[in-house]
């Protein structure tokens, strides 16, 4: 099969940072806007946690023909592409506000995302070390996080209430389609690039599978519900803009760090020491006193939350050969959508507290935690270099 790939000398990273970093904001400041702008359509809130899962299941119906759309249209064509029919659905949930055209609209948003997705991290990721492939991956991660975090911001003077906010998420979902659709050069090239078999897929590391799960069954419902439980306990969609900026702050602030340990330290300890850190992060939340000790709880666990897929992502395609890096991501962003659609409907309905959100979330940390550290005891003993993980 024919697809887009790469020879990392000629593979520009503007084009999809550029793209990514307008969609970032876009996609940050909808993030929150959704949950918190249902009142103003007449829907209840019990429609929060559906909204969310049925987004994943886009992602994840998207995951299984991403690749052939690629191999057809290339990878900035397809960019284009995908960033469109997002902004269409954005325009269907203005022109129709019901329950049952939102829901078909998030479905149809989380396809466009996952293509978004899985096109600028191949047009990322296609380099010919482990080095490189680090701080490309630092920078995307970078650029999503920190425009995530820029667009939570923008709740507090664009409101959540009516048409306007989302007119502004329009434009911006606009201005993301520029740069790919302006500047022809600097995409890859193509190359014959390959599907992952069955058994190649079994050698795939086992922590890196189960990383990109755990980051979508916590960050499904960071995205999905933190929102409202941070509304429900402050009741100010200032301070709620602002505590769901700073977890997204601490998931961007934390990816050179990230960088720089995953090619000295064992992948599988780096998401076990996250994971820890994230369970602190939780135990902060719960028994904070001050709003100065809780932002803090809430800025690590926004570090530990968006370091495991960075951290998983790059385990799986450490030992890829170049033509197989789709097929990689592909598989990856699969297992995050899995966890991303159960995530939130598991944690909304695993307990009738007002906390059960974080109660689901410190429960996924610190068991994935000790599941990684058992592994990497196991890739000491067995000899496996640090890199591997």
């Amino acid at each position: 099969m024919d697809i887009s790939a790469c020879k990392p000398h000629k593979n520009s990273t503007f084009v999809p940072v550029a793209g990514l970093s307008f969609f970032a904001i876009a996609s940050g400041f909808l993030m929150s806007l959704i949950p918190l702008s249902l009142a103003s359509f007449g829907m209840d809130s019990s429609l929060v946690a559906w909204l969310a899962s049925i987004f994943y299941l886009g992602i994840l119906v998207g995951t299984s023909c991403i690749q052939t759309i690629v191999a057809k249209l290339g990878h900035r064509f397809s960019l284009i592409l995908f960033l469109a029919l997002l902004t269409l659905t954005i325009a269907a949930m203005l022109v129709m506000p019901t329950a049952k055209v939102w829901l078909a609209a998030r479905f149809i948003a989380g396809f466009a995302v996952a293509g978004v997705f899985v096109v600028v991290e191949s047009w990322l990721l296609m380099a010919d070390s482990a080095k490189q492939r680090a701080k490309r991956l630092g920078l995307y991660m970078t650029s999503l996080y920190g425009g995530s975090a820029l667009g939570q911001l923008a709740i507090g003077p664009l409101g959540v209430n009516g048409v306007t906010p989302f007119l502004w998420v329009i434009g911006l979902l606009m201005l993301a389609i520029l740069p790919p659709l302006l500047i022809k050069k600097g995409q890859p090239e193509s190359l014959e690039h390959k599907k992952i078999s069955l058994r190649e897929v079994r050698k795939i590391s086992l922590p890196a599978v189960i990383g990109c799960l755990v980051s979508g069954m916590l960050l499904g419902p960071i995205y999905g519900l933190m929102p409202s439980y941070i509304n429900g306990q402050f009741d100010s969609t200032e301070r709620t803009a602002f505590l769901m900026a700073v977890i997204i702050l601490g998931g961007m602030l934390v990816q050179p760090l990230v960088s720089y340990l995953s090619t000295r330290i064992g992948k599988s300890l780096l998401m076990a020491l996250f994971c820890l850190l994230g369970t602190i992060g939780i135990v902060g939340i719960a028994d904070g006193s001050s709003i100065a000790f809780i932002t803090v709880s809430y800025f690590l666990l926004g570090a530990s939350c968006f370091a495991l897929y960075p951290i998983a992502i790059s385990l799986a395609c450490e030992t890829m050969a170049l033509e197989k890096i789709v097929a990689a991501t592909e598989l990856m962003l699969l297992s995050y959508s899995v966890g991303s659609v159960f995530g939130p409907v598991i944690a909304e309905h695993s307990s009738t507290s007002a906390h059960s959100l974080i109660t689901y979330l410190a429960v996924v940390l610190l068991t994935t935690s000790i599941y990684m550290l058992i592994k990497s005891v196991q890739n000491t003993r067995s000899g496996h270099t640090p890199a591997i993980g």
